[in-house]
């Protein structure tokens, strides 16, 4: 999906200087309260209009390896239909992109702790917009350019007029009843964790092996524990990736006790796959943003890992009222909500504790592609 990374030498002072400018002028454009938003942030990055505006900015060199370099998004296959189809990457990821080469130049310190500053204020920045009382004149516009109409029908609140904020909005909560789990009465099934495009391994040596490609991925770091990921050696992994038109709240994979919440700080590197498939970048999973669930899951008692990964201008992570430690959850059940921008939720497994569904192992390995999935939708099964 990529080749080598840029030379050094294209990461360039004026060329980091021009990409922030380009990603400040398209959140500045976000704030504009009646405009589709896709007119903006959310334009198609293989658009001609996009192509002008970035060749305004951008020096030649760093132009050229934005648009020889990567796809203009990503193919995903709907599991409902079988369809394999084309969606398109929007302008800011594009820049993500770019800015993750920045955050990668390890020799360039600099431009690494520039990288990191600019992505958490364009992410502050884009949270402060959307919690503010008049950001709620943006939710009809981006309900009408996602087709978002028939969806509000699923949701607790599905009148628009009524959400205080567009973060309020977006964050919007999901009758259960429309999103049933798979064989409710069997609790060795597994479940999708959110409404995604979705991949799965049954190894995190295949994960790596086929689409985590970033330098120093390790179920350590991506835990915050090397002790506690010993438990997950040779164990298996979904990830649950959001787009910002997804319903954006995440849900509880297994049924189990609560044992442990942790929050770990971190920047907001974009998680388009693009991102993730990358060789000789960062690994964006442990360098963002995240918070780690520990579930103990009943019937089996083995531990089942819930990690919520923020990203590219997401403000916050936030889990609803009463879910904490301690506490028991149920397969399907709400756990909490990302506010604004793309996000990830990863499920890791022990070994031996889910044999993953066919067909998503091998969308995931032989065609790399991600499934299109629905909370409860079933992942897979414990074997017996």
């Amino acid at each position: 999906m990529a080749s080598n990374p840029p030379d050094s030498s294209m990461l360039t002072d004026a060329g980091f200087e021009a990409t922030s400018t380009a990603l400040q002028t398209l959140t500045t454009a976000a704030e504009n309260k009646n405009h589709d938003p896709k007119s903006h942030i959310h334009r198609a990055a293989s658009g001609e209009g996009s192509h002008n505006f970035l060749k305004k900015l951008l020096p030649e060199g760093p132009m050229q390896h934005l648009e020889n370099r990567f796809h203009m998004g990503n193919y995903v296959i709907d599991r409902a239909t079988g369809e394999k189809s084309f969606e398109a990457m929007s302008i800011y990821v594009r820049l993500g992109m770019h800015l993750l080469y920045y955050g990668s130049a390890e020799e360039k310190a600099l431009h690494w702790s520039k990288t990191l500053k600019l992505l958490q204020e364009q992410s502050e920045k884009m949270g402060k917009e959307y919690d503010a009382p008049d950001s709620k004149v943006h939710i009809p516009a981006f309900i009408a350019s996602f087709q978002l109409e028939d969806s509000m029908q699923e949701m607790l609140e599905p009148d628009p007029e009524k959400y205080p904020t567009f973060n309020a909005f977006f964050a919007r909560e999901i009758k259960e009843s429309a999103r049933p789990i798979a064989e409710p009465e069997n609790p060795l099934v597994t479940s999708s964790p959110a409404d995604c495009r979705l991949t799965a391994f049954q190894t995190i040596d295949l994960a790596t092996k086929y689409w985590i490609k970033g330098s120093g991925f390790t179920v350590a770091r991506l835990l915050g524990d090397e002790g506690l990921a010993q438990q997950f050696d040779g164990g298996s992994i979904v990830i649950a990736r959001l787009a910002p038109q997804d319903y954006h709240r995440w849900h509880a994979p297994v049924s189990g006790v609560v044992e442990d919440i942790k929050d770990i700080p971190g920047t907001y590197y974009t998680v388009n796959p693009q991102a993730i498939n990358e060789s000789g970048t960062l690994d964006v999973f442990c360098e963002n943003k995240r918070s780690v669930m520990l579930i103990k899951r009943t019937p089996t008692n083995a531990p089942v890992a819930v990690i919520a990964v923020g990203a590219m201008l997401v403000g916050s992570i936030k889990y609803n009222e009463g879910v904490q430690a301690g506490v028991e959850v149920r397969r399907g059940q709400c756990l909490g909500a990302f506010y604004y921008g793309g996000s990830t939720v990863i499920v890791v497994y022990p070994r031996g504790e889910v044999q993953l569904d066919e067909d998503l192992l091998k969308n995931s390995a032989e065609e790399k592609c991600e499934t299109l999935m629905k909370v409860g939708w079933r992942t897979g099964i414990k074997p017996e």
